[in-house]
């Protein structure tokens, strides 16, 4: 006899936006357990029943893994062209005026068109075929770099890199909601960003390599074979991709690798936290999106974390004593110093980033704002000390307040977790607020450090923390404010609830009069369907 089928019930609180997500998006009736192993503490997947652990299991093999490689890959891709400059392609391309500088305005150009269409066509496209054919893109884009003879070649190719490039942070952003519920999707949002900042700091290593082992190699300059292994190590991950990326669970079409079951799973674990399905765009709701608050106040949160993140400085700090005259004599740090010294910072925030990441899907429950609110007070904190303190003459202590000054800075990919959450009732505007937060936040952050993190003005950048103070004490009063419109959301519709639910009594009761009248047998009863 066939085995009963399971049903994965989940019971989701109508008032969703009183917090950050569902509280109960995991409160699985056919929990195995009944109560938390050491082990669920560490990864979530250990808490749920048998089917949803091998079914989540599966999506952080072949979402969460490709997503981390891939963007680790992306941020080495968009990153290289400073590693080349400074290894020969200066001189080989005539880069001596802003041809570099112009290149990386192209390359955000391209970025920044890109990334809301990318969005939006995932919701009409299987993302199995839109993220990896973005990969296959920008690492066919970098290859051919490695063939420019000019700096108006470079330019057409950055811009291709920065277009290709462009839907791949939004996008993933787009697809962990969609199979993770409020209570899984920080922490991996979370290992997910966090790939991308050691990408860029093993572009430096990669180059080093390249340059050192290849220069010269079958005629072949180190900057150019940069470019060469750069797009050749992204291509595989690309193919791999159109094999192992998912479907969405509510496309209707299963992806290969699940079972019939899991894939129901996955479906009834987003209907349970009203994570609703593609929709045709129609006038109807185009026009409910641009009437929607949520269109205009949600990306901003992410504009205003995204751009208040200081810029490294404590590079410039250590440089600076090997100035003539040196402000503090018999004090100098050599180039390895300069470079080494600030890597702490990288590996407390990456730590820190973590932590908050478990911490907001774990004891927090999926709340999200209170890490805005907290990393906000953290980082104006950090910048007033150093603000205040003196550049020189306590070493020690303005070492450590760099190594810690990033730790309030983790909340971005909370921010977007966030946002996947509140427009969890619409797919369409989800991607699209989604990307239009990282689009907006990137256009600001190419032109603001241009006036008030300027060169010229480390390692003291007193204009660049008092921005970002500025910046942070914003990001308090908006989010403050996104709550209280969530909060008269709550209330408006709980309005509604009420008036409708009188309405249907009403009726009720003057379908049972109406029956009893004109009927001599008793009201059959009805069964309620709800």
């Amino acid at each position: 006899m066939a085995e009963a089928k399971q049903t994965t019930a989940v019971a989701v609180d109508d008032g969703r936006y009183d917090r950050d997500t569902d509280n109960s998006a995991t409160d699985y009736e056919e929990s195995e357990k009944s109560g938390k192993s050491w082990k669920s503490y560490v990864w979530d997947t250990w808490e749920l029943p048998k089917e949803q652990r091998w079914l989540l299991f599966k999506v952080d093999a072949f979402v969460l893994t490709f997503a981390s490689i891939g963007y680790f890959l992306k941020n080495i891709d968009q990153t290289n062209v400073n590693n080349a400059f400074l290894s020969g392609m200066k001189e080989e391309l005539n880069m001596y005026g802003n041809e570099l500088v112009t290149s990386t305005s192209i390359w955000t150009v391209g970025y920044v068109v890109g990334q809301i269409p990318s969005n939006l066509l995932l919701t009409r496209v299987s993302p199995r075929w839109v993220i990896p054919s973005l990969e296959v893109g920008w690492g066919i884009a970098t290859i051919c770099t490695s063939a420019v003879h000019s700096y108006k070649a470079l330019y057409a190719l950055r811009f291709l890199v920065g277009l290709f490039e462009s839907g791949f942070y939004p996008g993933i952003h787009y697809m962990l909601g969609s199979w993770y519920t409020p209570r899984e999707i920080g922490k991996r949002a979370m290992i997910f960003w966090l790939a991308g900042s050691i990408g860029n700091m093993f572009s430096g290593f990669l180059q080093a390599a390249a340059y050192t082992n290849l220069n010269g190699v079958h005629g072949h300059a180190g900057w150019r074979w940069l470019f060469i292994i750069d797009g050749i190590i992204t291509l595989p991950l690309a193919v791999a991709g159109y094999f192992f990326f998912p479907n969405l669970p509510q496309d209707g079409v299963k992806t290969w690798w699940t079972t019939q079951r899991e894939h129901e799973i996955s479906v009834e674990r987003m209907n349970a936290i009203g994570r609703a399905g593609k929709e045709k765009w129609t006038k109807a709701k185009l026009k409910s999106i641009l009437l929607s608050w949520h269109t205009y106040f949600l990306p901003m949160i992410y504009v205003l974390w995204n751009n208040a993140y200081p810029q490294p400085a404590m590079g410039y700090w250590l440089k600076s004593f090997n100035a003539d005259p040196p402000p503090v004599p018999g004090t100098s740090y050599s180039v390895a110093q300069i470079n080494n010294l600030p890597l702490p910072s990288t590996a407390i925030f990456i730590v820190m980033a973590l932590f908050w990441g478990w911490l907001s899907d774990g004891p927090m429950k999926g709340l999200r704002w209170p890490f805005i609110y907290a990393g906000a007070i953290i980082a104006m904190a950090f910048n007033i000390a150093l603000l205040k303190m003196p550049l020189y003459g306590n070493n020690r202590d303005r070492t450590l307040v760099y190594w810690f000054a990033n730790i309030g800075n983790g909340a971005g990919p909370l921010i977007l977790s966030w946002i996947n959450e509140i427009c969890s009732a619409d797919t369409e505007k989800r991607a699209l607020l989604v990307a239009a937060a990282n689009d907006f936040a990137y256009v600001v952050q190419a032109v603001a450090p241009n006036f008030v993190w300027k060169t010229t003005d480390f390692p003291r950048a007193a204009k660049g923390y008092t921005w970002s103070t500025v910046l942070n004490a914003l990001l308090i009063v908006w989010t403050a404010v996104v709550q209280l419109l969530l909060a008269w959301d709550r209330k408006r519709q709980a309005k509604a609830r009420e008036v409708i639910s009188e309405d249907s009594e009403a009726n009720s009761q003057e379908e049972s009069h109406d029956d009893g009248k004109t009927s001599e047998y008793p009201a059959e009863k009805k069964t309620d369907l709800s």
